[in-house]
């Protein structure tokens, strides 16, 4: 994937070389919810192969959270800030943790620059359950051989996901950092109800956007 923080105007001066048969990588959350972001990549180059990891977004909402939580501890409740009227059931769509899992509305503007074929949306869950077998579609989508399977893996009990058995030049494990993994508070199940329901309109369209049903309404 050959993409740069949409911020940066001289992009080509900022990736480094690329020879022949290799691939550069760039990554950064905010890509797909940054409304320039796509023009910008365009016009650096209209081959680039973009790579959107996605998750259930009523659990990635509550995941932000936790986050903010972490370094903000006097914040206010999940609840509260869900809503703009608790009583009328209204959801607070200013509140960026609700408003990023709106992917249809975020796709949209990739799709005026970007052909669906040039783009891979990868399963958060599947990423989970089955690392090897996710991780196999990004290798076929970027045009390279099938090397990371199941035996690169091992599942870290304490942190609910899978960890590498071994990183590159260390015969360590690795795991990503201290702050995945995290245990969600606590939500009342009628808010998630709500939640549930508000997504469901903007999940139905982004599956037939992407071709992929992700099931996050079962």
């Amino acid at each position: 994937m050959n993409v740069l923080p949409p911020s940066f105007g001289h992009c080509w001066d900022l990736m480094p070389r690329t020879l022949e048969g290799q691939i550069t990588m760039e990554k950064t959350p905010s890509y797909f919810v940054t409304r320039e972001a796509p023009a910008r990549i365009s016009a650096m180059s209209k081959d680039t192969k973009l790579i959107v990891v996605v998750r259930d977004p009523v659990t990635r909402a509550i995941s932000d959270y936790t986050q903010t939580l972490s370094k903000r501890p006097d914040i206010p409740t999940f609840e509260s800030l869900t809503f703009k009227n608790r009583t009328t059931g209204l959801i607070d769509t200013s509140w960026s943790a609700i408003q990023i899992g709106i992917y249809a509305k975020h796709l949209e503007p990739w799709l005026h620059h970007f052909p669906i074929g040039q783009m891979l949306f990868v399963s958060g869950e599947r990423l989970i359950s089955d690392p090897a077998g996710e991780l196999g579609r990004v290798q076929d989508f970027l045009g390279l051989k099938r090397i990371i399977t199941d035996k690169h893996f091992y599942f870290n009990k304490t942190k609910g996901f899978p960890c590498l058995k071994k990183a590159e030049g260390s015969s360590k494990p690795h795991c990503l950092g201290k702050t995945k993994g995290r245990t969600h508070p606590e939500i009342d199940r009628e808010v998630v109800r709500r939640l549930r329901e508000f997504y469901r309109p903007f999940n139905l369209k982004f599956y037939q956007m992407t071709g992929q049903d992700f099931g996050w309404d079962g």
